[in-house]
């Protein structure tokens, strides 16, 4: 029970990564906040963690919306005098070219709008807990396609672009108050999210279950970074040589979407 005692919130906790690995947090003894707009299927998951032997608790909430966010997050400041850990996973995705994108400056919009700004809403909300009690886990979830350039998901990486550099300057600025953070470089995984688009139902994904242990390595272990071997590299290379990693892989994943589709239409 290495989370014995502690107070662990996950936010897109209603299904896919966020539910199971608040169900694999709760078995390890935590206490876990679940935060989603969907109140059946959080209930569901709850109901799943109470029946195991867990405790969690259910908050409903679209973290886009300001007034929401304040409301959820004043009950779980006094719901909970300690709350030792934060996983921001909630997000949506959008897949669309950016020459189809010129008038759909929502699209980026309502993006960055959970991706970002309800991450760093919920998070500022917890800041003055964490530095209060002398300690504070952040966990940001985000994409190894941040690591590696890829086409058409330009708002979704945008705002985990963002999402990431305002973790580090969170752990920057308050690591030494004991506050402390990991960012998740998640390959695709299947999920509804990703499932949305026809054409990755056919792409080999890590599954959810596995995507959950990284979450439960970054709130147990609280590493800097939790990514694959093929992720890093990347990172690397677009370090050292990003207009020649982003000449090379441009063509890989053109093919790889024809690939897809083929398959696609073959069914």
């Amino acid at each position: 029970m290495k989370l014995a005692g502690q107070t662990v919130v996950v936010s897109g906790s209603s299904s896919g990564i966020g539910a199971d690995a608040a169900r694999k947090l709760a078995r390890l003894g935590a206490t876990v906040c679940l935060l989603a707009r969907r109140e059946d299927e959080l209930l569901t998951v709850r109901t799943d963690i109470e029946n195991a032997g867990g405790v969690a608790l259910t908050y409903v909430v679209d973290l886009s919306d300001a007034d929401e966010a304040e409301t959820v997050t004043k009950q779980l400041l006094d719901d909970h005098p300690r709350i030792d850990a934060l996983v921001n996973n909630a997000a949506r995705s959008i897949r669309r070219p950016i020459a189809d994108s010129t008038d759909r400056l929502h699209d980026y919009e309502r993006t960055m709008a959970i991706n970002y700004f309800g991450a760093v809403r919920l998070t500022l909300a917890l800041v003055p807990r964490f530095l209060e009690q002398g300690h504070g886990h952040v966990v940001s979830v985000s994409s190894m396609s941040t690591q590696v350039p890829i086409p058409l998901f330009s708002a979704y990486l945008a705002s985990k672009s963002a999402l990431e550099s305002f973790t580090r300057s969170l752990s920057a600025e308050l690591g030494p108050q004991g506050v402390t953070t990991t960012v998740v470089y998640f390959p695709m995984v299947r999920t509804p999210m990703s499932t949305a688009t026809d054409i990755y139902q056919k792409m080999p994904m890590m599954s959810a279950d596995k995507a959950a242990n990284w979450i439960v390595k970054a709130v147990v272990d609280k590493p800097t970074r939790v990514t694959s071997v093929p992720g890093a590299v990347g990172g690397l290379g677009m370090a050292a040589l990003p207009g020649v990693v982003t000449t090379v892989t441009r063509p890989l994943f053109r093919r790889m979407d024809r690939r897809l589709s083929r398959r696609l239409q073959e069914d």
